[in-house]
This record gives structure tokens, sequence and C-alpha cells, in this order.
């Protein structure tokens, strides 16, 4: 019992030891990838931006060739009813054609005025749109240079990190599922990532908080897992005091 409890507080350790590995890599990289992530939401959202305007000056133009015919369906109909205008029988025709001349009349100059107010739209987003690319081609900058002293980082560290992590895969192997879904949990909930700690100077390795005498000769005799009592950690091991 006691070299299976042993075993598993080293492969635990073991694990600890790897994912401490790749978490001094992923230090030394610091906040980069994040950045390129943001820029490159950021830069998304631009596109998006200038993908609706287009679109948007789509609609106002097809919405402008409606009007435009609008305006030639009216001036025949104005043709039309001045034709018809000189071969009325009385008054009252007359001035039926006429209303009828101005009620066209009226159309084209709506409609002017709708394509005069679309073509300012339009003008209005093509602005918009330019200053749109202005920034997202200033982020595009941006991405280009922190992904380029990203990769610099990647290159220098890529060997070290496969390794790490075709070693951390192998040692979870060795470990049942229930241990490392607990240790999965501790490192997701503490800020340095260590889930598996030891006792050094008579303090836990995580918190530093006192570990008591006899919970040190429980945790030395590796006949159970411990955890400390105040942050939750694995503590596996008391480290060896030096003899003066």
């Amino acid at each position: 019992m006691e070299s299976t409890v042993a075993s598993k507080l080293d492969a635990l350790l073991r694990l600890q030891s790897l994912d401490s590995q790749l978490d001094k890599i992923l230090q030394i990289r610091g906040d980069l990838p994040e950045e390129v992530r943001d820029l490159e939401d950021e830069i998304a959202g631009y596109q998006v931006r200038v993908s609706k305007f287009d679109d948007e000056i789509a609609e106002l133009q097809q919405a402008i060739a409606n009007r435009k015919q609008g305006i030639k369906d009216a001036e025949k109909l104005i043709k039309k009813y001045e034709e018809q205008q000189e071969n009325v029988r009385n008054n009252r025709e007359f001035d039926a054609i006429t209303k009828e001349i101005e009620l066209q009349k009226l159309e084209i100059q709506i409609n002017e005025k709708k394509i005069r107010e679309a073509n300012f739209q339009i003008e209005q987003k093509n602005q918009e749109i330019q200053e749109t690319k202005n920034r997202l081609e200033e982020r595009q900058k941006d991405l280009n240079t922190k992904n380029a002293e990203l990769q610099v980082m990647v290159n220098e560290s890529e060997a070290d990190e496969r390794k790490l992590n075709e070693e951390k895969e192998e040692a979870m192997t060795h470990i049942e599922e229930r241990l490392l879904f607990a240790y999965n949990r501790i490192r997701k909930n503490v800020r340095n990532g260590l889930a598996v700690v030891t006792v050094k100077r008579d303090a836990c390795g995580g918190c530093f908080n006192t570990v008591p005498p006899q919970r040190q000769s429980d945790i030395a005799a590796h006949k159970k897992i411990t955890v400390c009592e105040h942050c939750g950690r694995i503590l596996a091991d008391v480290e060896q005091k030096a003899i003066v």
C-alpha cells in the first residue's frame, strides 16, 4: 500500500515538475500570445465592419437605381398625360390630367431628394470605410510585428516544449483519473500553478502556512495522500532538514 501511494505521489510530483517547466516557457512569452489574440479579434471586427458598410452601400445603390427608374417612369407618364391633355373634351378632364401630371412631378421631386440623401449616406459610409481600413492596416502592422516576436520565442522553445508535452502525456498515464482531475482543478484555482508541493522548513511549499509536526510525519510516511488544510494543495513529501 505504501509503495502504491508513494508511486502515485512520485507521479504527481513529476507531472507538476513538467507543468512548471511548461509554465516557465509560457511566462517567458509574457502577454504576447494574448496581445496577438486581441489584435486578431480587433482586425476581424474591422473586417466585419467594412463588409457591413459594403453591404449597406450596395443596398443604397440599389435604392438609387430604383429611384432613377421611378423618375423615368414618372417622366413617361407626364409625357403621356401631356399628350392626352391636348385631346381633352372639357375642363374637368383637363384638370384631372393636370393633377396627375403634378403628382408625377412631385414623385420625381421625392425620388430626386431620396437619391441625394442616399448619395450623401454613401459618401459618409465610404469615409467610414476608409477610416476603418486605415485602422485595420495599422493593426495589421502591429499584428505582424507581434507575431514575428512571438514566432521567434516559439521557435527558440519549440523543441523543449514538444519534449515536455510528450513527457507530460506519458506521465499522465501513470495517474488515475480521479487524482488527475483533482490535480487539474487545484492547478486551475491557484495563482502559481503549483498543485503538488513539498513541505519545506515546516511550511507548505505553496501557501507557506505552517504544517504541524504530526502531519509532517504522516506526509513523510507516504501512507495516504494529504492536502494542505489552508490552500488545498497536495503535500507530496517533506524536505529533509540539513544536519548542522
